[in-house]
């Protein structure tokens, strides 16, 4: 059976920590990252993460940033203590520049923002030290990424209008229609 180059660049130890709180996602990704090659383990929450990361660290690892029980940060200094060789990437809901940052500086080699799928995680995974992954095949436009924006607000918020407005620094009429509206593509 003939490896493809993207197994072949996997190398002998395949093995794949996915660390996630929206068990939906997780699990695509696992049947994805399966599909691909990777030996994948997969975690719901900091402690579980953690927990993996010290019994059997990867070779490769994707963590959530934003967890129920915590940071995912946290399972990345797991990650890079017990295997400095471990390639993560950070994903996260919401990118901001002191996050991205903070994932770089602890180790991780890149950071995407969701809704990434399963070939920005694996470019990003197997891209060389000196060169940058390849730009998405199909980025989210500029009217999806304030949307999503604006509906992670408003579920942090607890799906509370007025306070959501007022965090978006936005009327809450205007929030109510785009709150209203399907969301962009």
């Amino acid at each position: 059976m003939k490896m493809s180059t993207e197994q072949q660049a996997l190398g002998e130890d395949r093995s794949i920590l996915l660390v996630d709180d929206d068990e939906a996602f997780l699990k695509r990704l696992a049947k994805a990252m399966e599909k691909r090659g990777f030996s994948v383990e997969t975690a719901g929450s900091v402690a579980a993460g953690k927990a993996i990361a010290t019994a059997r660290p990867p070779a490769f690892a994707v963590c959530d940033l934003r967890l129920g029980d915590g940071n995912g940060l946290d399972v990345v200094e797991v990650l890079r203590e017990r295997r400095p060789d471990c390639r993560v990437v950070v994903l996260t809901g919401y990118g901001a520049i002191a996050t991205a940052v903070a994932a770089v500086k602890i180790g991780a080699i890149d950071y995407l923002s969701k809704p990434a799928d399963a070939n920005d995680i694996v470019n990003a995974l197997l891209a060389s030290e000196d060169e940058l992954p390849p730009p998405p095949d199909n980025p989210m436009s500029a009217d999806r990424v304030r949307w999503e924006h604006i509906q992670r607000v408003y579920e942090l918020c607890d799906r509370n209008v007025s306070e959501t407005a007022r965090r978006l620094n936005m009327h809450r009429r205007t929030l109510q229609r785009i709150l209203a509206k399907r969301s962009p593509r």
